[in-house]
């Protein structure tokens, strides 16, 4: 998936690098793996911010604003702390758009509502952020390949509707001479 992901982060690059928009990402179960794939393009220095690796409960609470109340409430895999941790992240580090993952990867952790394999993925602007969850469990580093892939796929969904892009297949190739 790394070939898919560059393929994914440069389309990013493309909506974001003269728009003048920001990007920052929160990640618990990725690890900084959907940051590392937003970097590896040349050209994200203008546009990502930085990244927060919330992988305890105690830095999603205390650096990204998740509260006590709603990982006691929800647990800290769910659709709304995968929010909280995007929205965070927008306010902490003054961005315009943001990716929070957070969930199970594997291969402990799992519990019977929320079995190893789920994972929440928000990403969008901050208060109007769209989500998705990941239930299949293909071991840790299948979860966390998938998880990064789908991360980058929804907020490029997302740019795409704030800043539509050509569909190149649709660009006639030029002609031989």
């Amino acid at each position: 998936m790394q070939f898919e992901n560059r393929v994914l982060s440069k389309e990013i690059l493309f909506a974001l690098y003269e728009s003048g928009k920001t990007l920052a990402t929160a990640e618990s179960c990725t690890s900084g793996k959907v940051a590392e794939s937003i970097t590896l393009i040349p050209g994200s220095s203008a546009y990502f911010t930085g990244a927060i690796v919330a992988y305890s409960e105690e830095v999603k609470k205390n650096l990204l604003k998740v509260p006590e109340e709603l990982i006691e409430e929800k647990s800290v895999v769910s659709e709304e702390v995968a929010v909280k941790m995007a929205d965070g992240v927008c306010e902490l580090l003054g961005t315009d758009y943001a990716i929070a993952t957070t969930g199970f990867a594997g291969p402990g952790g799992g519990t019977n509502d929320n079995p190893v394999g789920t994972i929440w993925i928000a990403a969008g602007k901050k208060g109007e952020m769209r989500t998705v969850k990941l239930t299949e469990n293909d071991g840790r580093d299948v979860n966390v390949a998938r998880a990064t892939f789908r991360a980058l796929q929804l907020l490029l969904d997302v740019l795409k509707e704030d800043f539509p892009m050509p569909d190149l297949s649709e660009v006639p190739a030029p002609e031989a001479k």
